[in-house]
């Protein structure tokens, strides 16, 4: 088992994890509730961290959750469907359902 990063806050440590299960690694969150002491600890040690399962995934989880971290760049679209306005991260209207058919 190894830990892979630590989060800001417990919200991101689950979306992060749950990603990283999405994508086939088994992750955990640890050190969930320790924010609540943070000032008797080191800041550092009360954010909760994410850890993979096997070793063997670590260097590919710290690549997804970069991937994770970084901004989608580009062109925003409009539904084919509907016409709604979306950002370039969104790959389906949120509106009618419809997915982005533009190439990226």
């Amino acid at each position: 088992m190894r830990r892979v990063e630590s989060a800001p806050n417990l919200v991101i440590a689950t979306l992060w994890a749950d990603a990283l299960s999405a994508a086939g690694i088994e992750a955990r969150v640890f050190s969930r509730y320790l924010s609540s002491i943070a000032g008797e600890i080191p800041p550092s040690e009360a954010e909760p961290t994410v850890w993979v399962l096997d070793d063997r995934d670590l260097e590919r989880a710290r690549q997804l959750l970069g991937e994770l971290q970084r901004p989608v760049r580009g062109a925003g679209w409009r539904c084919e469907s509907c016409g709604e306005r979306h950002g370039p991260q969104f790959a389906q209207c949120w509106n009618c359902g419809a997915a982005r058919t533009d190439p990226r």
